[in-house]
């Protein structure tokens, strides 16, 4: 029991050496642009290229895209947009066997 709250009391002590200069120190500021020397503060990675303002969002549309049946735009439900289903006739009824003479 000793040694358990011995290891907490290590690791309380750990976080709390850890947590003080974090603490102490004032927020940062914002570096201050200079005169043509800044490089947009992206650190060493290379700038991405401008993309073209002339490309339309969204892309192509795909050949065998067809737009849905039904859209749901008010506070229908779907089987009110979509027609009645016509139902199955009836079967005939089965037949029945007929004896004959032989």
């Amino acid at each position: 029991m000793l040694m358990i709250a011995g290891v907490h009391l290590l690791g309380l002590a750990c976080v709390a050496v850890l947590m003080i200069p974090a603490l102490r120190d004032g927020p940062d500021s914002p570096p201050q642009a200079s005169d043509g020397g800044s490089d947009d503060g992206w650190g060493n990675y290379p700038r991405r290229p401008v993309s073209p303002r002339d490309v339309p969002g969204g892309g192509l549309p795909l050949p065998d895209a067809e737009p849905a049946h039904v859209r749901l735009r008010d506070h229908r439900r779907l089987g009110d947009h979509l027609p009645a289903r016509e139902r199955r006739p009836a079967r005939e009824p089965d037949r029945q066997p007929v004896r004959t003479r032989n």
